[in-house]
């Protein structure tokens, strides 16, 4: 009895992930409706790691997919109200054009516009092909190899064209477009930029043969940041490789509080940030969400978090913990190979070792080449003695 209980327990599992798609066609598919917003007075302390399940408005939770859309949107308003600012919505007045292995794409808005240029490495043959978009050169912080070897295309991301690393408030080139948005974190802004990024490639597909359901991202440090925020506000990536993404990233802000020399939420740059965030420096607990809720929002598509231990900042410990509680949600829709993190020591930041390079492969093949069969499986950590469990309630 207790066979057959497993196997149809299985098989359901296996229904339940063919239905839950892997990408959407739509930057959201979810449309947008209002969230109560409690004022910092208003909103209770928080010991542990809040319930991704559980709705803003206290009337309970659900685990049903069918609400999980509804439900990452309210996560994703209170990042937006409480962290970074609101990500301003896709303008009418979008164009691009591709010539000479460069995309331009050129976003108007009060009579201002903005161009993106982003080189591409295509693979030679008709395509369309799978594609990368590297924060910051056309890999990101990944070798090549990984990509071309596999016929990926790789398309650069050039974050500076929309606000600079460390931004001056209000003197970015998205404040021509935005003037009155002084008080947006540069996540917020990025993440915009990857999303008309995306409108260029969706424009110009009869020119260029990219496979617009098979787009991965990937950045690290404060670019594997940025990928994890640009995948969570843009719902066509489906595959995300988040590379020593640290505080801010997939550190849990609450478990950061309890370590040593890390990048908590008061140490943390405040121009990637609003400034209104650092009222919870010394009330962490006062946030509705944590950044395990940052990744959960990309679910059900696939996610990969790199970690290096050998960087105390990049405070690793919380990143586990954080990765632990968000697998629960993928694992919750019966999709748990869609969510991996590998934490490896022994090389520099953002130099991936040749040891790590397998689960990156791993998640490459299976969610831009489709090959179902690879293991993506993937928990590999330092932490063996750190009880996780402790700071999941729910």
């Amino acid at each position: 009895m207790t066979l057959l209980f497993c196997i149809i327990s299985f098989n359901t599992t296996q229904v339940i992930a063919q239905e839950i798609p892997l990408v959407y066609d739509a930057e959201n598919s979810v449309a947008p409706f209002e969230v109560s917003i409690p004022t910092f007075e208003e909103l209770p302390v928080i010991e542990m790691l809040p319930d991704p399940f559980a709705w803003t408005d206290g009337s309970g939770r659900s685990t049903l997919f069918a609400d999980w859309g509804r439900r990452r949107m309210e996560i994703g308003a209170e990042i937006q109200h409480y962290e970074i600012g609101k990500k301003p919505e896709r303008p009418d007045s979008i164009t691009a054009d591709y010539r000479n292995d460069t995309l331009r794409v050129h976003i108007t808005v009060n009579g201002e516009t903005l161009t993106l240029t982003s080189a591409i490495i295509l693979p030679e043959g008709e395509g369309p092909f799978p594609a990368v978009i590297g924060i910051g050169r056309p890999s990101g912080s990944l070798p090549p190899h990984l990509f071309t070897s596999r016929n990926i295309a790789q398309i650069s991301f050039n974050f500076t064209e929309v606000m600079a690393w460390q931004q001056k408030r209000g003197e970015e080139p998205i404040n021509r477009l935005y003037p009155d948005l002084i008080h947006m974190g540069a996540y917020s802004a990025w993440s915009w930029g990857v999303s008309r990024l995306i409108d260029g490639l969706e424009l110009v597909k009869d020119q260029l043969p990219v496979d617009l359901r098979r787009l991965a991202i990937t950045g690290c440090s404060f670019a594997g940041k940025m990928a994890l925020y640009a995948a969570a506000f843009d719902e066509r990536i489906a595959l995300t490789i988040a590379q020593e993404s640290g505080g801010g990233g997939a550190a849990a802000w609450r478990v950061s509080e309890t370590l040593g020399e890390v990048e908590t939420l008061a140490r943390t740059s405040h121009v990637w940030f609003m400034e209104e965030m650092f009222q919870f420096s010394d009330a962490v607990g006062k946030l509705p969400f944590d950044h395990h809720e940052l990744m959960a929002m990309i679910a059900p598509r696939a996610l990969l978090c790199l970690g290096n231990p050998d960087y105390e900042w990049l405070a690793d410990e919380s990143g586990y913990v954080s990765s632990k509680a968000a697998k629960k949600v993928w694992e919750t829709f019966g999709i748990a190979d869609r969510f991996g993190f590998s934490i490896v020591a022994d090389h520099g930041h953002c130099m991936l070792p040749e040891v790590q390079q397998p689960e990156v492969e791993a998640f490459l093949d299976k969610f831009l080449l489709g090959y179902k069969t690879v293991n993506t499986n993937i928990e590999i950590h330092p932490y063996p003695e750190v009880d996780y469990r402790k700071w999941i309630q729910w």
